[in-house]
């Protein structure tokens, strides 16, 4: 019978390197005022012996449970898998949050909330009270959602809201605020369409719900007036999904003096512009050009490929996770809001208009 081998612990690191086991804890932790050479020999030591600390054993030694919770809403991100249409945003999110916190030592723990149950007091403070996180990362709609902010705050969970830079018009704290530029993308797709030529560009919006829907409003919007151009009869509202997008766009053509470019708020809605177009025998580009967000894996497949506004949704979430654990560590207020510029990926779906 092949022998056990038994799992290295922390003593075991603390007589390798010859130092206190206190030592190797701050090292582990990542905390303060241990020097650089006395840091380099325990990490040494760990890396030689193979240890892995546990977050068990972390916990005990402290008041930390060394756990970032991320909420997501319920309903659109079980929509979302079960449709398999391609979205990623919860697979972006997920993978910066992730490895940020290993970075930090932290796990990322993933949970659905659904902010229209009438127990999500019980259903969020339990999940609170089993996992006693270090700090919570919410996305939109739940980083504007002041209920969930007061159960934190009630739990005495630290939080970082994503998509949340607007005014504060509630009485829970602001906490560590993360944002990409929505206004300033739907600028930039908006000055992309008037550049080939585009004087009648239509906008779908997202749902009302969502801030940053009425950001990605503004900046079109904004865009258009600077270039003295209209846009009465060129806004229609989704919700994110292909058969809303697929109204809108409707809506849109179906004007007596249609646009002859759309900008839709999420690739679904993009998409669903595109087969509207098909159906009513215009050509694209040239007969309507089309611009998307969120630039998912699907789009670089369309025919044509999809121009679309890239979303650093990754990077987005691990500043969220960053910052939310330095000002922990430190014990200083949250930071100013930081706010992430977005880009634009030029791709076949977008052409000077024909006339």
């Amino acid at each position: 019978m092949a022998r056990r081998r038994l799992a290295v612990t922390i003593k075991h690191v603390a007589a390798d390197a010859q130092v206190s086991l206190q030592t190797v804890s701050r090292v582990i932790n990542n905390e303060p005022n241990v020097r650089p050479e006395m840091r380099e020999r325990v990490q040494a030591s760990i890396d030689r012996l193979g240890y892995v600390p546990s977050i068990a054993a972390q916990r005990m030694s402290g008041s930390r449970s060394y756990l970032i919770l991320a909420l997501n809403d319920r309903e659109r991100t079980i929509a979302d898998w079960r449709a398999r249409q391609g979205t990623d945003w919860v697979d972006q999110m997920l993978l910066g949050g992730m490895l940020e916190c290993a970075e930090h030592g932290y796990r990322l723990i993933f949970e659905l909330v659904d902010t229209h149950e009438d127990h999500l007091e019980r259903e969020l403070g339990a999940a609170l009270a089993a996992l006693q996180p270090d700090g919570a990362i919410l996305t939109p709609p739940h980083s504007d959602n002041q209920e969930i902010l007061r159960i934190l705050a009630r739990h005495h969970v630290p939080y970082a809201r994503i998509g949340a830079l607007g005014e504060e018009d509630g009485p829970c704290p602001p906490g560590v605020r993360v944002s990409m530029d929505d206004e300033g993308a739907a600028r930039l797709a908006t000055r992309h369409l008037l550049a080939l030529g585009h004087r009648r560009i239509g906008f779908i919006a997202g749902p009302a719900e969502y801030r940053l829907a009425g950001w990605r409003v503004d900046g079109w919007r904004a865009e258009m007036t600077a270039a003295d151009l209209p846009c009465d009869g060129l806004l229609e509202a989704g919700d994110f999904s292909y058969a809303s997008g697929a109204r809108a766009a409707r809506a849109l053509l179906g004007r007596e003096a249609p646009p002859t470019a759309i900008i839709a708020s999420n690739d679904q809605m993009a998409l669903a512009t595109i087969e509207a177009a098909r159906d009513a025998g215009l050509d694209i580009p040239y007969d309507l050009s089309v611009v998307s967000f969120d630039n998912t894996p699907l789009v670089r497949f369309t025919t044509p490929p999809l121009t679309a506004v890239d979303q650093p949704i990754a990077q987005t979430t691990a500043t969220a996770v960053r910052l939310l654990i330095q000002a922990q560590r430190d014990g200083a207020p949250p930071p100013p809001p930081v706010l992430l510029p977005m880009s634009l990926v030029e791709r076949g779906s977008t052409a000077a208009p024909r006339d």
